[in-house]
């Protein structure tokens, strides 16, 4: 049998690489040799701070997880490969593939998608990102020329932001209580605001930053009916929100937006595989390289992870293998 490492998280605050077997491929499956994969910090943080309620088990099962909520977990969805084995089409070929940070794995050839030629497998790391984007930007209804607020200069929020900038007409306001993303809104060429957003009248309102105080100050600053979509994904927490004040009389919609649902207008024509090769052929702008804040070695991760989810700074953290 072929042995493979991966990722674990043992306990709360812990994490540590276990050495696992790979059973002979059966019909239909490929192995593939990691690449580079990718550390999606909100998500990954609530789960390695054993912060996923009982309630939600089952649906934050990701693809290819091991192990059982809340621990042991084997978790993570950016991952990037090239196939050693399996069906003769697809050998050597590079992929992408939601499955936890592990060196080799196993899977059917249908949880592959194949990188468009153009694409470094080095910035494919962001694909399940620019799908969470996509999805939101879906969601948000976002329309030529709309003022649109995004809260939240994390991976997901500029990315939402980069896609709603090239609709046209559109003015895109990117906020965030860390200053020194202003440089990364730049170089997107978007408007950056570290404090209250300067407007009170939205179209659309984006919250993406993972804090209630930014979902209750979307609320103070929304035009008449505008849509204030939730895209943050908050564990465990109770948010206290005020539903005083303008909420009723503008007639404001809340709306949560989550990537395992393709959104109503687009059901009927869109699977996830074709909204996943869509979110790759997205990535193809050389632009995106920005939103990697750093990378660290596989055999490092166990001893450097704690650090890069606690780190505020910290973007989309790549892991080499």
């Amino acid at each position: 049998m072929t042995s493979a490492r991966a990722l674990w998280f043992p306990s709360q605050g812990q994490c540590e690489i276990r050495r696992e077997a790979l059973p002979p491929l059966e019909a239909g499956q490929a192995r593939v040799r990691m690449l580079f994969s990718g550390i999606s910090r909100g998500t990954e943080s609530l789960i390695f701070q054993g912060r996923v309620p009982e309630s939600e088990f089952a649906r934050m099962r990701g693809p290819n997880m091991a192990g059982d909520f809340p621990f042991p977990v084997k978790y993570g969805y950016a991952a990037v490969g090239r196939v050693e084995e399996g069906p003769e089409p697809w050998l050597g070929k590079t992929v992408f593939c939601l499955h936890p940070h592990q060196d080799i794995f196993t899977v059917p050839t249908d949880m592959l998608t194949l990188l468009p030629s153009a694409l470094p497998a080095q910035r494919a790391v962001l694909a399940a990102n620019m799908e969470t984007a996509l999805n939101i930007v879906w969601d948000a209804g976002i329309l030529p020329g709309d003022k649109v607020a995004v809260f939240g200069a994390g991976v997901v929020g500029v990315l939402v932001s980069f896609l709603a900038s090239q609709i046209a007409g559109t003015d895109i306001d990117l906020l965030d209580p860390n200053p020194s993303r202003a440089l990364l809104a730049a170089h997107f060429g978007l408007n950056f605001y570290d404090s209250d957003p300067p407007s009170n009248a939205y179209d659309v309102m984006i919250n993406a930053s993972g804090s209630p105080e930014a979902l209750a100050l979307a609320l103070n600053h929304a035009g008449q009916e505008a849509r204030i979509v939730e895209a943050s994904w908050y564990g465990d927490t109770i948010l206290k929100l005020a539903l005083g004040g303008p909420f009723h009389a503008r007639r404001l919609s809340i709306i949560s937006s989550q990537v395992g649902t393709i959104p109503p207008a687009q059901r009927a024509r869109w699977t996830f595989a074709r909204r996943l090769k869509k979110a790759l052929d997205l990535l193809l702008d050389d632009r995106l390289d920005a939103l990697i804040s750093a990378q660290t070695a596989f055999d490092d991760i166990a001893a450097a992870y704690s650090e890069i989810i606690s780190d505020p700074q910290t973007l989309c953290h790549r892991i080499c293998y």
